[in-house]
C-alpha cells in the first residue's frame, strides 16, 4: 500500500473512530441552545393571530409559505414568498433580520417547527400565523384586524 493510501486509510478509520463522540457533543450544543431559547422566549413562541396585523403591515413584512410548492402554486397570501419549511435554515441567508418576517402553513404546525428553527437561530423578528392559511383566510385575509375590531352587527 502506499503511504498517501495508508494516510487517507487512517484518517478515515480515525474519523469513523471519533464520529460518535463529535455527533453526541453536537447533538449536546444544540439541545443547550434550545433550551436556553425555551427559557427565554415569549409566552407566544413568536405566534401571532391574523386579526393582530393590521392591513397596513402585511406590506412591511416579508411573508413566507412554508407549504410545499404543489400547495403554494395552488394559491398563497397575496406578495409570499415559497420556502418549504424543511429549507428555512438552508435558505435563512436570504431571511432579513432587519424587518418583520411571518411564516406561515396550511394549519400553523410546520410553520411553527420551521419558525422555531429560526428563531433559535437568532431570527427574533419571525411570527409564526397562528392558524396558517386556513384561518387567516376564514378571518377575511389581510381584513382580519378590521374584522375584529368591528361593531357588532345586530
Amino acid at each position: 500500500m502506499k503511504p498517501q493510501h495508508l494516510a487517507l486509510a487512517a484518517l478515515t478509520a480515525a474519523s469513523l473512530w471519533l464520529a460518535p463522540a463529535a455527533h453526541a457533543d453536537n447533538q449536546a450544543i444544540a439541545v443547550d441552545e434550545m433550551a436556553a431559547y425555551l427559557e427565554f422566549v415569549d409566552y407566544g413562541g413568536g405566534v401571532i393571530f391574523a386579526e393582530q396585523i393590521p392591513a397596513d403591515e402585511w406590506k412591511r413584512m416579508i411573508v413566507i409559505d412554508a407549504r410545499d410548492a404543489g400547495q403554494f402554486a395552488k394559491g398563497h397570501i397575496p406578495g409570499a414568498i415559497h420556502m418549504d419549511w424543511r429549507q428555512v435554515l438552508a435558505q435563512r441567508s436570504t431571511i432579513p433580520k432587519d424587518k418583520p418576517v411571518l411564516i406561515y402553513c396550511n394549519t400553523g404546525s410546520l410553520s411553527a417547527q420551521a419558525g422555531f428553527a429560526l428563531r433559535v437561530a437568532g431570527w427574533d423578528n419571525v411570527r409564526i400565523l397562528q392558524g396558517g392559511m386556513e384561518e387567516w383566510k376564514a378571518k377575511g385575509g389581510f381584513d382580519a384586524a378590521a374584522r375584529a375590531t368591528a361593531p357588532a352587527r345586530h
